[in-house]
């Protein structure tokens, strides 16, 4: 399967979406590739290749059973063994990002967090322990540490990074408004929620979806 980014962001909403249908019909075991392209925002096509590229079909009369296909794709896309995040920033989004992985049953497990402000070093932050910034050398290889999450504000946020990288982080997912410099194989995602709010403002006032693909 040819790996890319929006491929994986797919998978991952397809795994997702059969329990929104289910909300609706508790009895529907099924689920058919023009319920998850409307609900997905692509086409039938595009779903069936992503689904089969996996190496499971459904049927024109069933589509796709659902716990045979969030099964195929949770092989695919997660790890074999729970991967270790840390947060470093725990302010306002920093501890609204812990609570929402507080209690989840995932493959992503919040190792560690980190922040400058003395009286939440050393504590449990929504069952996370917080270290000093400081520390992130030390606590990241010791806690095999693979992703960051960068929740900090934007003078800081380059730093942070290059910390988080030269400790062995893989991956990171920046919250901060501004564009990092990481090395070549160092996977980058930048959420940066004003270019997202100024975008859908900007298809607000036209009246219609902004465009996937």
């Amino acid at each position: 399967m040819a790996e890319s980014p929006r491929s994986i962001a797919r998978l991952s909403l397809y795994r997702r979406l059969p329990a929104e249908l289910q909300a609706e019909d508790p009895e529907a075991d099924s689920v058919y590739s023009h319920e998850l392209a409307r609900r997905a925002g692509v086409s039938p096509a595009q779903v069936r290749r992503d689904i089969m590229a996996l190496g499971y079909s459904g049927t024109p009369n069933t589509g796709y059973q659902v716990e045979a296909l969030t099964a195929s794709i949770a092989a695919h896309i997660d790890p074999a063994t729970p991967q270790q995040l840390a947060l470093v920033g725990v302010g306002n989004l920093g501890t609204a990002l812990l609570q929402y992985f507080r209690g989840r049953q995932s493959k992503l497990h919040m190792a560690a967090t980190f922040d400058t402000d003395p009286e939440k070093v050393g504590r449990t932050i929504a069952g996370c322990r917080c270290h000093p910034v400081s520390a992130i050398g030390e606590v990241v290889p010791a806690e095999g540490i693979t992703v960051g999450i960068i929740t900090v504000p934007a003078p800081h946020a380059q730093e942070t990074a290059d910390r988080l990288v030269q400790a062995g982080v893989g991956g990171l997912l920046n919250f901060a408004p501004l564009h990092l410099r990481v090395p070549d194989q160092v996977y980058v995602e930048h959420m940066d929620i004003a270019i997202r709010l100024e975008t859908v403002a900007f298809f607000a006032l036209r009246g219609r979806q902004s465009p996937r693909g």
